[in-house]
Formats: C-alpha cells, structure tokens, sequence
C-alpha cells in the first residue's frame, strides 16, 4: 500500500517503459521543483546563444489539446525572471509553434511558457480558464524584425527540453502526437484496414484522433511482451489505429498461453473492452468501432493463479474487423518471483484492479442485517414488520399493513381503458421465484384486442416492483392506461412528491408532469423548504401516510437506473409521460384517499410493446433507532478532519472524513492516501470512536490510475460532453467530457495542483461494480467503518450490495445519506428506496428551516416516517424547532458563515439522558402534551419520573400558550411536578414555570423543559 500516488503517476507518465527506441524528438523532463503554477504546466527551455534584436524559435511541440493558438506566450530570462516585451507569430498550429521574439539582451536560458492560465482557489466548479493572447508587438520593434528578417538569416533558438511542471502535468510519451506527414508515410509503407500497436500498462493510450509519435519510430507491433507474478492479474493494452473508413466491430480470439505442459488458458484472458459483467450480474459483449484515423486503445487482462508455475508462456492474441480482416498479435508473458498475495491491488500502477469492473461481489437475495427472511402463506406476502395480501386475479395488493396499521381502503388498481371500456382482465398468477429475501410471480392475461403480462417482485425490505408490458393484437387506440392507489383516509394524513413539498395531502390536486399543479386544501401548499421557492419537487414519485405507515411510488421506465435527481437528468418514462400526457390526481373524499396516476391517450400499432414500471415500498422500513441518533454524534468538517479534545468531551462517537482535505484529497478515490487513512482510523479507534469516509460515484477525480483505461471504454464510465473546466482536463482529456467538481490543492507532497473531477455514467456503468470492490478493499484494508454519501445516482440495488460487503468485511459499518434540496429537488422522495440501507439522513443544504412547516419539517426532513432520524445542516438549523424531531446539526461544519456547534444541546440530553427515553411526538394521533395554539408544537420524551418536552412556535408571532398535559402518559402525579428549563448557551435561559400557567414562545423558537416530581 506503500507510495500509492508515486505509482498512480508512474502509471499515468510512463517511468519505467523501454528506452530503446526514440519516443519524442526532443528531451522530456519534469521540473526539479514546480514552479508559479498560474505560468500553465508546460514550457520548453531554450537556449539563446547570443544578445540579439530579434531571434526565431521554431518548436515541434506536437500538441494534443485545442485551440493552440488562443493561448498566452510568455517568455522569460530564467537567470532574471525578466519578460520578453515582443513576440511574433509565424506559425501556430497543433503540430509546431515557430515565432519569432526580442530584444533578447543576453546570452543565456530562456523559458517559454505556452499555457498560463488563471489559478482558481475556490471550490466548487472550475470557472476561469486561459490567460488571452499576449500583446501585439511593438511597431517599431516590427519594423527592426521586418528589416533584419528581410536582410538574411536570423539567430535560431536550440529547444533544449521540454519540461512539465509535474509528472502528473506531463505529456510524454503517449501525448506527443505524430504529424500528419508522419502518418500518411507510415500508412503508406503499413498498408492495411488497422493497424495494431502493443503497449505495456506504464503507457496508457491517451489520445483518441492522435498518434503517439513514439509508435512510428520502428515500435514493435507484431508481439507483445510482459513479466508477471503468479495470482497477479496482469494487464496490458492493444491499439488499434484505423485507416481511412470505419472499423463497425473489432473483436477478438486468443489461444492459451504455453510453457512447456504448463497452460494459462484462454478463458484466463478477457478484453475490457469487449466483454463485461453488467452491475445485475449479467455478462454482456459490447461492439467496439473505430472511427477512420482513430485511436481505440482494447484493454487486456490475465487472470494468473496463486500457483502459476514460473516460466515464459506464449500466445497469440488475433484482433479482427467486420471484413475479417485479421492482426495477430503474440503474446509472451514471463511469470516469475513471488506470488502476489492482494492480486496486485496495493499498487495501482499495476491495473490489476481492472477486474474489479467484472465483479458480482454483493449480488444476492439474502436480507442484509437487520431484516428477517420474507414468508409466503396463501395469497400473504410478508417482510419486516409489514405484510401485503395479493388479489389472485389481478395480482395486485388488495391489503397492506405496515406495523399493524392498514393502509388501503380497497385494491389497488391498474387501469386500461379503450373505446370499449375499462379492461377486465382477470388473469393466472404463478409463483417464479421464492428466496428468504425475494419472491417473484408473472401475471398474464388477455382479450381480443391486448395481451397483458406482469412481472411482479417483492423484496425482503418492503420493496414492490410490477412491470408490465401492454401488447395490442391490432391497431389499437388505448384512451388510458393509469394506477390507481386507494388508501384510508386517516392513514393517509401526509403527502410528498407529484410536485408537491410534504404537507398535510390535498383535498383535491392534480397536475402534469412538467406544470405545476393545482389544488383545493384547507392548508396553505407553498411550503419554502428551499432557498429558491420556484423548484419543483419530483413528478416521478410520491409518498402518502403517516408516521406509523405510509405507501412511496416511484413511476419508472423501461430502462430506470435509479433516482430522477442531479446532474443526471435523465429522460422521464415513455409509458407514463407519454410525450406530456400524462399527469396525477389525488382526491381525497371520506374515508378514502385516492392518487391516481394516468397516462392519457394513445396510439398503438398491433404488436407494439409498451411497458409500465412501477415500484411500491411500504413505509416506515424499519424501526427508528432513536438510542442511536442521540448517542452516535458526528464530528463533520472537510478542511479540519481531525476533532480536538473539546469534541470528544461533548460526546463525538462518528468522524466523517469529507474529501478535499489531506486524509481523503480525491473526491471519489479514497485509495491514493489509503495508508493515511489506516492510520487515522487506528488512532481514532483506540479513542472510541468509528471513523467514516467521503466515497460516492456521481463524479470522479483525474487522479484515478486507470482513468486512461476507463476512457478507452467511451462513455460506458465516464460520461461524454463539451469539455472544458480546469486546464489539466482540457490538455489531456482533450474532449468528450462533462467537468464537475473541482478542489485546488496547495499539499505539494501530493503532485497534484488540483482534484479536477468529471462526471460519470449511469445505468449499466461497470463503475458500480468497480465502487463495490473499492468499498470493500477499503473497509479491509484501512478499517473504516462506514460511508458518508453525498447525492448519488445509482439505484437501490447498489445501496444492498455495498452494505452486504460491509457486512462480509466488517460487521456493524454505518452508511448516513446527505442531499441538496437545491440540487436533488425533494430528496426524502428520491431517495425513499435507499431508506432501508442507511442509518441516518443529514438532508438540509439550502433548506430554509424557520420557514417550513411542522408536517414538512416530519415528512421531508426528519426521516421520522421512514424509519430513520437525522440532522440539520444549513446556516445552523433551528435548534429549537429541531428539537421537536431530535435533530441537531453537526460538529463543526460550516455554512453561510455560521459554524455549528450542539455541544450545550447534547449536554443537556446527556443530564437528561434522552437516549433511554421514548418520543412522543406533537404528531401523534393522541400525543403527551398539546399547547392551547395548533401553531405550537409539543414533542415529548418521556422517561421514568420525568420527561422532557421540547416546545416549537411554528408562527413569525409570539405566542403566549397553555400547557394540555396528558399526565397519565407521561406517568407523572401533576400535584408533585416541577416544571423546570435549565439554562442551555445559546438556546435558552433558566426559569422556572407552572404547569397550569402561560408560557411564552418568540416566533421560530421554543423551549427545552423537564418536568420532574419533586422530592
């Protein structure tokens, strides 16, 4: 595990690649020590042999990257530091710079530097860039260099190497690009539909529409050879350039590898880039093309066994064309020393951990910890805490109980109308699967003018999936086809979602998918969670109940990966949206609550499918671990990871360990500073405290040693774009990219001036399978205990194997969710399917929490509904309405200015000891403690002989309030009660009140009281 980062840029520069051949025209360095970094990565060190009014450089820079000629020229004496005044353009192109500049003074070094740009200190995303074109020169030094180039030949520049600021800044060798006059002679002596060019895995391809110039310098293309380890898994790399038409499929066929009677077989060998396993599990072959004088680097692995015996195996690895036009390439892999205990996996340099895009580690149907194993008894399907019975002829649920309380009022429904009427399909329901954590059933049933099939899945979490897929027997006009959800009123007090923030749900409301709806309430449906109040909360998805039991629908597509949110923005469902048509209604009249989703009308051709995806999860999904929330306190900072000794007094029992800092510096690769890591947590263990780290998916750093091997895969992992963002991504990445997040760096030791990420895939993107591994990898090899996740895309399926893992690995890892209302628009229903899986919330960045109701302060952000519990985070909070929910905010993140610290808070819970009582909501259908004002809320915690209430004053009014006291729940004799509210800093001072009297409450604030019998 040793110097990662050394062997992540070796990977990326190629130290330690063959030097028998000539790879540039030029001597390559790195600078002894970096310099200015505002003066660009790049410059070349000229010798000037003598004082001269004008002098010419003619420079074969063979660049990669775009719009050269844009850039900045700044050239400077090294031994002063002094700028040449005038520089003149003669030619600037990708391939060579020639120029002329002066007066040069003196004999001696000069540095001409060919990409400044502008330095930004800031996080966030990158949005400054190149520094514009230099001056033009000087007319009367024109018209000397005009006389003087016109009087004969000019003094020359001698380049005398070319230097990049860093070794990860570095071009060489696989960025030197080849002229264009240099290829077309090539070609013509190397005649063929591609060519194919072996390259060990020190020298990732780069670039996509260049070839490196080192290729056409007498390169061997015709074997390949390596030197492994046995139980490593050895990887390298095939180029393909192709010729002037489209390569529409490259394949592959390989033999066995020999030594003697010794064998690694060809089922050992698989190209990334043509083979996989997809994050379900599911193996799948992708076609591969070449667009003509593209570069398409087919990356190989070879998976050698512990016992390899040591010797020289060879093979032939033959790459063929659609035309089955063949190369054959021979392979000769020397195996020897040692065996590689972790694979090769400590040191990435290796690409070992390629393999890792293959794995299926974490697939199952067993229940992750915590859940029982489902039973099936007669029509009743049953989970944790929650049971459905299932209509036999329509397969849909006609009950759901959710922790003894029931929900529907009559089946559920799904509706297909035509000009003959509503559809009555009655249907054959057959059992196709059955595990302790999934049970599976198909549904058929038809008429004269559709066929009509379901694939039904309930899972040991409470998840529910239908999907069905409608086919008509001929032309047909389908008017509706809609899901109808009928739930009793009085568990259905509660709404979230169809465009609607949570709230008390409508009386009436409907709406479409990209307008906002309408509604007739008794409550005001306006509800600012968010800073801009014009975002709509998600169309794809709802939630309706109430703490004790509620139903969350997800409307979803053929091809859904996971949630509508963020950066992603994918596609709505075709079925549902139906290019606008369809929409929502909620009515909710007596005793029954209906939301009703419709798709309108359509047209349908006989044999066209159309598919409905549907998902339900019963609600709340466990039981709330309320012990947890107010004993495990989380210390959270990014710049300052490490808590002093005033946190841990105050009770810190969780570090999260943000990125952008120097333990976890890569936003989404925790493995460069893994050891740091390891040791962090080892001392931090040894205080009795778990430790968690930053590690998501949604972007991904330009550290990542196999990021060259990743971009071979197209868009497959790293998800394509119009580039731009910080200027390493646009001299190397070139193209074909999406910035995102991005983190200057000051640490030098780290090589690096700055964490510049871009945006990944979704959907069947191998980098799931890759995260899985990694999660893994980490929580074994530096003992973390958890994941702090930060706005994700991925579906529930990963949320279950990345807690199986940690299960395997380490029992007892904690995973807490974060989201950005501003970002993911409602994450309490985008994240409603991750529930299950996560210990606690910490949703709130742009929220505006004295402006939020109490229903939207329970239903979007305390978790309480779900199963879970969770803090607050922007600017502080409200400490006082937070109390209502047991939320604080966490030590000592910062926001707007405002650092957070509860320390007061959870002294007073420790005096109290709030962690062994029992919450007694203001929600409840029959809660401890009303106050005479509906606008102000009284949540209890109650313990023997006395009990803690939590008073909030929803209002922008004072409020003068009395005290309704159910003293028989609470288990208090009211003749023998004090009523006191100890001073807590920042949150109140003492007094003392009389149950029976008034108590005051300033607006968006409240009270922390114990009541306590008196001796």
């Amino acid at each position: 595990m040793k110097h990662l980062l050394l062997y992540a840029f070796v990977a990326c520069i190629g130290i330690g690649c063959s030097r028998n051949m000539p790879q540039a025209p030029y001597t390559y360095a790195v600078a002894e020590t970096p310099w200015n970094e505002s003066l660009g990565n790049h410059r070349a060190v000229l010798a000037v042999n003598a004082p001269a009014e004008v002098v010419k450089l003619s420079f074969d820079w063979r660049r990669p990257d775009k719009e050269v000629e844009k850039r900045r020229f700044l050239i400077v004496e090294a031994e002063t530091g002094d700028t040449i005044r005038n520089i003149q353009r003669l030619e600037v192109n990708n391939e060579r710079c020639e120029i002329l500049f002066g007066p040069v003074k003196k004999k001696g070094t000069y540095f001409f530097y060919y990409l400044p740009y502008q330095v930004q200190r800031e996080r966030g995303y990158y949005s400054l860039g190149y520094e514009p074109k230099e001056e033009d020169p000087d007319k009367q030094w024109l018209a000397v260099t005009s006389s003087e180039v016109s009087g004969g030949q000019l003094p020359e520049v001698t380049v005398v190497r070319v230097e990049s600021r860093t070794h990860f800044d570095s071009f060489y060798p696989m960025e030197i690009a080849a002229s264009a006059e240099e290829k077309a002679n090539y070609r013509q002596a190397n005649l063929g539909r591609f060519l194919v060019f072996p390259e060990d895995r020190s020298n990732p391809v780069r670039m996509k529409t260049n070839v490196p110039y080192k290729w056409l310098q007498g390169q061997e293309r015709f074997s390949f050879k390596g030197v492994a380890q046995p139980n490593e898994y050895y990887a390298f790399q095939l180029g393909v350039w192709a010729g002037d038409q489209t390569l529409k499929s490259v394949t592959y066929e390989t033999t066995c590898l020999k030594s003697g009677n010794n064998v690694i077989p060809a089922e050992a060998i698989t190209c990334f880039n043509i083979n996989g396993v997809n994050p379900k599990g599911k193996p799948f072959t992708k076609q591969v093309s070449v667009a003509p004088d593209a570069v398409q680097p087919l990356w190989f692995g070879v998976d050698l066994k512990t016992n390899q015996p040591s010797g020289t195996y060879k093979g032939v690895v033959t790459l063929k064309d659609e035309t089955g036009y063949a190369v054959p390439v021979e392979i000769e892999l020397e195996v020897s020393g040692k065996m590689l205990a972790d694979r090769g996996d400590g040191e990435p340099w290796r690409h070992s951990r390629l393999r890792w895009l293959n794995s299926t580690r974490g697939i199952s149907d067993k229940p992750t910890e915590g859940y029982s194993a489902m039973s099936l008894s007669d029509n009743r399907v049953s989970c944790l805490g929650r049971t459905v019975s299932l209509d036999m002829q329509t397969a849909l649920p006609s009950s759901i109980n959710s922790w003894g309380h029931e929900l529907l009022a009559s089946p559920i429904r799904f509706v297909i109308r035509t000009s003959s009427g509503e559809k009555n399909l009655d249907g054959t329901l057959e059992l196709s699967g059955e595990s302790e954590g999934k049970m599976s059933a198909t549904w058929k049933a038809e008429d004269e003018e559709i066929a009509l099939v379901c694939n039904g899945t309930m899972e040991f979490d409470g998840w529910i999936n239908y999907v069905y897929t409608v086919t008509p027997k001929k032309d047909l006009l389908i008017e509706d086809v809609r899901l109808e959800i009928p739930m009793k009123s009085d568990a259905a007090p509660y709404f979230m979602g169809l465009g609607l923030p949570g709230q008390e749900t409508p009386t009436n409301y409907s709406g479409g998918w990209e307008t906002p709806g309408k509604t007739e309430h008794d409550y005001a449906v306006s509800i600012p969670t968010s800073k801009s109040a014009s975002w709509l909360w998600p169309f794809d998805s709802f939630w309706c109940g109430s703490e004790k039991a509620g139903i969350h629908c997800e409307l979803r597509g053929a091809s859904y990966t996971g949630p509508l949110l963020n950066l992603y923005r994918p596609a709505y469902p075709v079925s549902w949206y139906n290019e606008g048509k369809g929409g929502f209604r909620i009515n909710r009249s007596g005793n029954q609550t209906t939301a009703t989703v419709y798709s309108g009308e359509r047209f349908l051709k006989a044999g066209e499918e159309l598919v409905f995806d549907l998902a339900l999860l019963i609600t709340p999904v466990k039981k709330a671990n309320s012990h947890s929330q107010f004993t495990d306190r989380y210390y959270h900072s990014v710049e300052y990871p490490i808590p002093g000794e005033e946190n841990l007094k105050s009770g810190v029992k969780i570090i999260n360990v943000h990125h952008a800092n120097y333990l976890n510096p890569f936003i989404n690769y925790p493995f460069i500073t893994a050891d740091k890591i390891k040791d962090f947590a080892d001392e931090w263990h040894g205080k009795g405290c778990k430790v968690k780290i930053y590690y998501t998916i949604r972007e991904l750093t330009n550290v990542v040693p196999e990021i060259w091997a990743l971009r071979s895969l197209g868009d497959e992992i790293l998800q394509g774009g119009k580039g731009g963002g910080a200027p390493w991504c646009r001299e190397h990445y070139v193209t074909d990219y999406t910035p995102q997040w991005y983190q200057h760096l000051d640490d030098l030791h780290l090589g690096v001036a700055a964490d510049a990420s871009v945006l990944t895939a979704t959907g069947d993107s191998r980098w799931y399978n890759y995260y899985v591994e990694g999660l893994a990898w980490m929580v074994q090899h530096t003992g973390i205990d958890g994941l702090y996740l930060d706005d994700v895309a991925f579906g529930r399926d990963m949320l279950k194997r990345m807690r199986r893992v940690m299960e395997e690995v380490k029992p007892g890892c904690l995973i807490d969710l974060h989201s950005n209302t501003g970002f993911s628009r409602g994450p309490a229903i985008q994240y409603a399917e991750y529930f299950p899986y996560v210990d606690k919330l910490w949703f709130g960045e742009s929220f505006m929490y004295s402006e939020m109701s109490p229903v939207n302060w329970l239903v979007e952000v305390s978790g309480i509904p779900f199963g879970l519990m969770g803090d607050m985070l922007h600017g502080d909070g409200n400490k006082w309405l937070g109390m209502q929910y047991g939320m604080t905010v966490r030590q000592p993140w910062m926001t707007d200015g405002v650092v957070c610290d509860p320390q007061y808070i959870w002294k007073l819970w420790d005096e109290f000891g709030i962690m062994d009582s029992k919450i007694v909501g203001f929600w409840e259908k029959n809660p401890a403690v009303t106050t005479s004002d509906k606008e102000v809320k009284v949540t209890a915690y109650v313990k023997d002989g006395k009990t803690l209430l939590s008073i909030g004053n929803y209002s922008k009014a004072k409020k003068l309030v009395k005290l309704n006291i159910d003293w028989k729940q609470l288990g208090l004799n009211p003749s023998s009660v004090r009523m006191q509210a100890p001073a807590v800093t920042d949150f109140q001072e003492a007094c003392e009140f009389n149950p029976s009297g008034l108590i005051p409450v300033d607006p968006k604030r409240g009270w922390l009281i114990v009541l306590s019998e008196s001796m």
